[in-house]
């Protein structure tokens, strides 16, 4: 979007028609009401940018099928000339005439006709340029169906929408539509408003409604319909005054029938508008994130960066995106319908009022109507930023503006006593909510996005920290290492031909959180099955699974095993909870009956949107292994309910999946992770690991908690492939000899180290139980581990047998444990010993003994003298 500059934003309403209640559609679902088709509709407008137009920035529902639109807008129109009463120069209404058909132009090319223009409609910059408004109405309605007033104004209606009038369809479930007006109907729209600037005074305006229509359909018998308009108005005299090129450009315009009627495309190209072409160059659109363009293209910077932001009487402010300020106006406390209210424009009435004078057994009402005169308020209500304003006089220019490569700080620096720093350290919930806060991390991610992909590295750290919500998207495709034309790949692929699974999608689409008014819009339902049979025709080695409506959108690249999936995640809740897997395993409660759809959809099936947005800010930012956390973490926090309960009792309460602290699953999974060997969780069947596109910022040099274990090169101490069955029979998980030798911070050859090194500070400790008899062990053991033979380690009844070496393990019960010996069968028995007297973070050296000895790593105990 363009900056806000010296424009402000606006906020206009209307009444979408109201629904049957008792009428279902063709699918025997209720009827979706028209105020959610309009608010799928609008989304498009907001991308709509064009200098001759104004930006679309949000739509919201209100109470009744009311509708509140946010925009872009300027304060004058080409009413106030009108005002004037005088006539406008020739020289004038060229420009003017211009600058309108290169906004119809562009709608046109977008498939959109504003059947809506009038001179209050057409506002004017502050240097005077053109900015046609509410050109997005008549599209959002459908063409004026979702709604109970017409789409424009009876004075400027070309002849053959008069023609055509006004009808609503009857039956709801029909779409028994009008024909929906051309870009031809704007051009004589606009040669009447033309025609009114060069007489200096509005047209019709002794005549009412019906003499003004029945007068333009009278026209269509006229030769020479602007000289019989002059001689109805009594301006004869200043029509004759017009160059002739004026008159025939007005002729042009005003063609009664529309087969004859040239489009805007073609009167842009017109002979009298040559000198004035000139002065306007083409419009480009801004490059987008993805586009394979250079987006530095036409970047211009001040000979002097250092002034960039010394200047103390500049609005800064002004120069972010209408989408960010009207963002950060709401999170300063703007609220639309409060400041419709103190305008008059929504107005209340006693409930007394509203009742209707009769109402029938089966609800149906007779009586008091709805006032249509309140149907379209034309009003738009300039929203004051005062308050946005005084938020932020504390913030200074360098905010806007920061350093991307000053590495001494996660976060900018704020004026207002460091209170940006102490905003950091609070709930996320509270964070999203702060003006300051969110405005510096909104900059700062802004920034960071235009320099992707060579600012790759820095958008993983600050991710880490949080996610702006009004970056998000853009945020979680940079981070998914999305490159080159995009869109251009998404549209070369086949949307459209039938395929078998249409109908299972049909299906599943309409059960897919339809909470989320967006979502269950008509043109919601549309993205997803273009977005879902786009995946499924461009992965034919792959199925379409219920469940993958939910995680739709991008992130449909994840693939997996799901029964080794899940014998992972069984072993993952013995390694972090002990006793809670003892007792989901004893009572039969396995993942295959609850997890399943967790990872299938990555969560999205479980939770709400806004609980989902949060979740996978982390989520993105770890690797394949993650979700394994998130699942144990979900697990933790129902952990008393699931230990108090039977089976019976466990399959209703994941039925009906009780409240989560999304937050607090964040941060537990992500300490859980830190806990897990990276090893811990390889998987066979996982997904291959994506070829770098280049060697710098590449996803496994992130960070050492983002590196999947199957990416990194293989060597002889990497985790060997075993068989599903022998893994399903493993409690706890093994953990490679190359992880044990890193976590041991065990000295040898540099290639038997693992390609990322964690920090020092943030090593789990860690014990190695060797369980080889003695003798086997003074041969030679890694350095640190303790002797406790297996045949001599239980009691009958299971319990360990106190020794010196076993209260060493209790000293060390909490810690990562790792098994060592010679027998595959014994230390996975010897582990699942200690998993069921409830010690947690136990794992197997896989390999056992036999893989560390090519190290030259084993000590041997000195003699005793």
């Amino acid at each position: 979007m363009f900056p806000l500059k010296d424009a402000v934003m606006g906020a206009s309403t209307f009444f979408a028609s109201a629904l049957p209640h008792d009428v279902c559609g063709s699918n025997g679902l209720p009827l979706t009401p028209n105020s959610i088709k309009i608010l799928g509709r609008f989304q498009i407008l907001k991308t709509i940018t064009h200098p001759r137009l104004c930006q679309y920035v949000d739509i919201s529902r209100g109470k009744h099928e009311r509708l509140v639109v946010t925009a872009e807008h300027c304060e004058k129109s080409l009413e106030d000339l009108l005002r004037e009463r005088k006539p406008v120069s020739f020289s004038s209404i060229l420009r003017i005439a211009y600058e309108v058909l290169q906004g119809l132009q562009y709608m046109n090319k977008h498939g959109m006709v504003h059947r809506a223009l009038s001179p209050h409609n057409i506002l004017l910059d502050r240097e005077g340029h053109i900015k046609l408004a509410k050109f997005g109405l008549y599209h959002m309605t459908a063409h004026g169906v979702d709604v109970d007033f017409p789409i424009g104004y009876p004075s400027y209606l070309a002849p053959e929408v008069i023609a055509q009038g006004f009808v609503k369809p009857s039956d709801h479930t029909q779409c028994e539509k009008l024909l929906p007006s051309g870009p031809k109907s704007d051009v004589w729209s606009l040669g009447i408003i033309l025609f009114e600037l060069c007489v200096g005074r509005k047209l019709f305006q002794s005549l009412d409604i019906a003499e003004k229509l029945k007068l333009l359909l009278t026209l269509g018998c006229v030769d020479d319909i602007v000289t019989v308009l002059a001689e109805e108005h009594g301006c004869l005299d200043i029509i004759k005054e017009l160059p002739e090129n004026a008159i025939a450009l007005l002729k042009k315009f005003l063609t009664f029938q529309p087969s004859k009627r040239p489009t805007p495309d073609q009167l842009l190209c017109d002979n009298v508008f040559s000198e004035v072409a000139s002065i306007y160059p083409c419009f480009h659109k801004p490059a987008s994130l993805f586009s394979s363009s250079l987006r530095c293209a036409n970047l211009t910077l001040p000979e002097d960066i250092t002034q960039l932001c010394k200047d103390e009487d500049c609005d800064y402010l002004a120069e972010r995106s209408i989408e960010e300020v009207y963002y950060l106006w709401c999170l300063a406390g703007g609220d639309l319908e409060k400041e419709l209210v103190n305008k008059e424009i929504i107005r209340s009435k006693p409930p007394i009022c509203t009742l209707p004078n009769f109402l029938f057994e089966d609800g149906e009402s007779f009586g008091r109507g709805r006032d249509r005169s309140s149907l379209l308020d034309d009003t738009t209500v300039i929203l004051s930023l005062c308050q946005l304003r005084n938020r932020l006089k504390d913030v200074g220019g360098e905010a806007f503006y920061p350093l991307l490569e000053d590495e001494q700080s996660n976060l900018p620096h704020s004026n207002s006593n460091n209170e940006l720093s102490a905003a950091a350290n609070l709930p996320l919930i509270i964070r999203e909510r702060d003006t300051e806060y969110q405005l510096h991390r909104i900059v700062l991610f802004d920034r960071l996005l235009k320099a992707y992909p060579y600012k790759k590295n820095q958008v993983w750290k600050e991710a880490r920290v949080d996610i702006p919500p009004l970056m998000r998207g853009l945020t979680w495709a940079a981070l998914l290492g999305v490159e080159g034309a995009i869109q251009t790949k998404y549209d070369a692929i086949d949307k459209d031909t039938p395929i078998p699974t249409d109908r299972q999608i049909e299906v599943d689409i309409p059960r897919c959180h339809q909470y989320d008014e967006l979502l269950s819009s008509p043109e919601g339902h549309a993205k997803f099955r273009r977005v879902l049979k786009a995946w499924v025709v461009s992965h034919p080695d792959l199925v379409y699974w219920q469940g993958l409506d939910s995680l739709c959108a991008p992130f449909l690249y994840l693939n997996f095993n799901n029964e080794e999936y899940l014998t992972v995640f069984s072993q993952m809740i013995a390694f972090h909870d002990p006793e809670l897997s003892n007792h989901l395993n004893e009572i039969g409660f396995i993942p295959d009956l609850y997890a399943i759809p967790w990872f299938l959809t990555m969560f999205t099936h479980v939770f709400p949107l806004h609980k989902i947005f949060h979740l996978w800010d982390t989520l993105l930012l770890g690797n394949s292994s993650f979700p394994f956390c998130i699942g144990v973490a979900i697990l933790q926090q129902l952990r008393d309910r699931l230990l108090a309960n039977g089976f019976n009792e466990c399959i209703l309460l994941f039925s009906d999946l009780p409240e989560i602290d999304i937050e607090r699953c964040v941060r537990e999974s992500v300490n859980l992770f830190c806990w897990t060997p990276k090893s811990a969780t390889y998987r066979q069947h996982a997904q291959p690991p994506k070829q770098a596109s280049d060697g710098s910022g590449s996803r496994d040099s992130m960070s050492c908690f983002t590196a999947d274990y199957q990416d990194a090169p293989k060597s002889d101490l990497s985790r060997d492939s075993i068989q599903l069955n022998d893994l399903k029979a493993e409690v706890s998980p093994r953990i490679s000899a190359e992880d044990l030798i890193d976590l041991c911070e065990l000295t040898g050859p540099s290639h038997f180290k693992t390609p990322t090194k964690k920090t020092k500070s943030s090593k789990p400790k860690l014990l190695v139980v060797d369980i080889r008899n003695s003798e086997d062990f003074n041969r030679g053991h890694i350095s640190g581990s303790i002797n406790i033979p297996f045949g001599s380690a239980f009691t009958a009844e299971g319990e360990l047998i106190q020794c010196p070496a076993t209260a060493t393990l209790q000293s060390f019960k909490g810690r990562v444990v790792v098994i060592v010996g010679h027998v595959v069968k014994n230390t996975a028995c010897f582990a699942a010993h200690l998993v069921q007297i409830k010690y947690p973070r136990v794992c197997i050296l896989d390999g056992g003994i036999n893989k560390i000895k090519p190290t030259g790593l084993l000590t041997v105990p000195s003699p005793q003298i």
